[in-house]
């Protein structure tokens, strides 16, 4: 059933919406797969927090107008699969890699973060990029890291004291 004008501009607003908000965008070719299939990737999507929308390429293309995402309008070509990462941007690499898993069909077509368009296969180092938490426990391991061991240079001649002196005690004590 074909969109009228008013549908195909509240398509191109809802997306345009949720790209000028997204972190990283994936594109895949869903060619092959069942209605529950894609249910199942619209569940695993919602517990992460992932937009996912299947829109013609004409009105993505239009979409993506003025946003990171305008990188991707020359690799919109045949039946794509759009999904958008909102909280951090590796959770659109780790639901499409997740779910390609299991399907052989389903083929990964291009990945943008930050304005850079890349290929498909690439969609592995989308999915380790760390998560807000896991990268902010990063920092902080890294910036206590010099103190830490500047604490353990001062007390060092104190434990080496304190090891000098058991080792002549159990001397004393063995002789």
């Amino acid at each position: 059933m074909a969109l009228t004008l008013e549908q195909k501009k509240a398509v191109v607003a809802e997306v345009s919406d949720v790209a000028s908000k997204a972190l990283a965008a994936v594109a895949a070719e869903y060619r092959g797969l069942t209605v529950g299939q894609l249910t199942n990737l619209r569940v695993m999507a919602r517990k992460e927090n992932v937009y996912v929308r299947v829109v013609k390429n004409t009105l993505a293309r239009r979409a993506f107008e003025g946003t990171d995402f305008a990188c991707m309008n020359e690799g919109l070509v045949g039946p794509l699969l759009l999904v958008f990462s909102q909280d951090d941007p590796g959770s659109a690499g780790r639901v499409i890699k997740d779910f390609a898993k299991t399907l052989k069909t389903f083929e990964v077509k291009m990945v943008a973060v930050g304005g850079q368009v890349y290929d498909g296969a690439d969609i592995d180092r989308l999915a380790k990029l760390p998560t807000l938490d896991q990268a902010r426990a990063m920092l902080m391991g890294v910036m206590k890291a010099p103190i830490e061991k500047f604490v353990r240079t001062l007390n060092e001649p104190h434990a080496k004291l304190v090891r000098t002196i058991a080792a002549v005690r159990d001397q004393k004590q063995a002789a």
